[in-house]
């Protein structure tokens, strides 16, 4: 149907909200294009790419949940958009958890999860099996962890995918906090939002957020965007640009720099005659990559198989301190004597697995009992180094 220049109504909210003209191509009969959001201050990112690929990596994450809390773990998703913080904040519970993990090479940038509080600790229970539980340092602890799985097994599908084998993320960093305080990024950003089955009948909300610079790099390494040097070599295959008048000696006479097509320095080739060097091509020069030296992460399979030694017993000891001694003091100990250790009153006690250190604690009396209370879970990459595996 042929249009009688007037403008629809349709065309008209979109001029009204900014819409770049080929996102209207739909509109104007032409062919439909990729949706590229542009935030604010930022580089475009391709929601549709976003989504696909992350869409892409929910069935590993929902095992690696499933094995991680013993239940049964659906995440469903994401749905992808650009918003601003006030935007949103509006979404958001007055309580939500924040988990910091930041890109620091590979596409540097922002990266946070957010649950809302009660959320967060239904995944807390399920991580140390207790149903009333406050959402301390161990509680930020474990729910950290669990991020850092879903983030390890993200970075290897987009490994795979883009080529980038110098994606690193920092460990992940777990709060509590009021929605206003909440450190989003600046600007517009990507907010990826799920649904989280645990299992208990309820649907949860998870939101995964991307700054600007980070969602447009990954989109672009994913192909959802084309960098402008390649978009402009591509466009200008020739300009013609001559040069007329110019006279360049040339071994038994003169070369008329007319006949130089200037345009080919833009499309391969300078155009000038061949002088007995070879032609040895354009010249593809990249980059070098080194892959980061990263501890492995476990996979859902060796997750999994975890459970096959659950019930193999293991000597947990509450270490108070330690201090060393010459023999001949040792020899000179008798009833009385004060043995001076290397912590300070008031200080944690360490928690020790076969002699390993897994966590620090406080101790306490039940009855007429010591009893030990944990208040620091050591971080995955402390008890690796501790092994001796660095």
């Amino acid at each position: 149907m042929m249009s009688d220049g007037a403008l629809s109504q349709d065309e008209i909210d979109a001029l009204l909200a900014g819409v770049d003209s080929s996102s209207m191509s739909g509109l104007m009969g032409g062919a439909p294009t990729a949706t590229m959001t542009a935030p604010a201050g930022g580089a475009a990112f391709d929601k549709g790419a976003l989504e696909k690929f992350f869409a892409s990596t929910t069935p590993a994450l929902s095992s690696n949940l499933a094995a991680l809390t013993g239940a049964s773990v659906t995440l469903q998703g994401p749905q992808v958009d650009s918003q601003s913080r006030d935007s949103f904040l509006g979404q958001l519970p007055d309580m939500v958890t924040v988990i910091t993990a930041n890109y620091t090479s590979g596409f540097p940038g922002e990266h946070m999860f957010i649950l809302p509080e009660d959320s967060a600790r239904a995944i807390a229970a399920l991580m140390t099996k207790e149903d009333d539980i406050q959402l301390d340092d161990m509680a930020m602890s474990v729910i950290g962890e669990v991020v850092s799985q879903m983030v390890g097994t993200q970075i290897t599908a987009m490994t795979d995918k883009t080529g980038n084998k110098s994606i690193v993320a920092a460990s992940p960093a777990a709060a509590n906090v009021p929605k206003a305080t909440a450190a989003l990024p600046a600007g517009d950003f990507a907010v990826m939002s799920y649904n989280l089955d645990l299992g208990d009948g309820l649907t949860h909300q998870m939101w995964e957020i991307l700054g600007a610079a980070p969602a447009a790099d990954i989109s672009n390494g994913l192909g959802g965007g084309s960098s402008a040097p390649a978009a402009m070599s591509q466009g200008m295959p020739g300009m013609g640009m001559q040069m007329p008048g110019m006279q360049m000696p040339n071994m038994g006479g003169t070369m008329d720099m007319g006949a130089m097509n200037m345009g080919g320095m833009m499309g391969g080739g300078m155009g000038m005659p061949n002088m007995g060097m070879p032609n040895l091509g354009p010249t593809n020069v990249q980059p070098v990559q080194f892959p980061n030296l990263m501890q492995p992460r476990l996979g859902a399979h060796e997750a999994g198989n975890i459970g096959l030694i659950m019930d193999v017993s293991m000597e947990m000891t509450v270490e108070l301190g330690r201090t060393r001694k010459l023999i001949k003091e040792i020899l000179g100990m008798g009833e009385g004597t004060i043995i001076e250790l290397d912590k300070l009153a008031g200080e944690p006690v360490d928690i020790l697995v076969n002699h390993k250190l897994i966590a620090k604690g406080e101790v306490v009396v039940i009855d007429e009992n010591f009893g030990v209370r944990v208040t620091e879970i050591v971080s995955p990459m402390e008890r690796i180094n501790d092994m001796g595996y660095n």
